[in-house]
């Protein structure tokens, strides 16, 4: 378990909290999800095609029932991100895997990420997920070329 006075070592950049959000969903560790979320009421989540969730408690709830479900094989494969003071915002196209008869095929999912630098580190404070498409990939040149994250200026 990953307690909040252990977090801020974890969380010295927005980068180092989004690489322990995806982390965590790909093994379904509750804990470590949940030390990423800030402590403000206000802290929101909108899962795929889901209501928007808000509060610490009630984004746990949501994410527990998730992962009772198991682990979600999801991969961060295109990250735009703005920084402005203690704010990051970041804009990803995710790949999620999902197993077919015929293997694995991936789903697209569109999701902003926002966080707030804090006296614990740099902790999420919203995420905001939408089905996405084959269309958001073939907008996306870098997936193509280089598969490494952009910075917006």
């Amino acid at each position: 378990m990953v307690r909040k006075s252990q977090s801020a070592l974890l969380l010295a950049t927005p980068e180092d909290s989004e690489a322990q959000f995806y982390e965590a969903l790909q093994t379904a560790d509750l804990e470590r999800l949940m030390a990423i979320w800030g402590d403000e009421d206000e802290v929101a989540c909108v899962h795929p095609g889901g209501p928007r969730v808000v509060g610490v408690a009630a984004i746990r709830a949501s994410f527990e029932a998730i992962f009772a479900r198991g682990a979600i094989p999801v991969h961060a494969q295109c990250q735009r991100r703005l920084v402005v003071g203690d704010t990051a915002i970041h804009h990803v196209l995710e790949r999620v895997e999902i197993a077919s008869a015929a293997g694995t095929e991936s789903a697209w999912v569109v999701a902003t990420n926002v966080y707030l630098k804090t006296a614990l580190g740099w902790r999420m404070v919203l995420h905001h997920a939408s089905p996405g498409t084959t269309q958001d990939v073939k907008q996306e040149p870098s997936i193509v070329s280089s598969g490494s994250p952009t910075t917006l200026h």
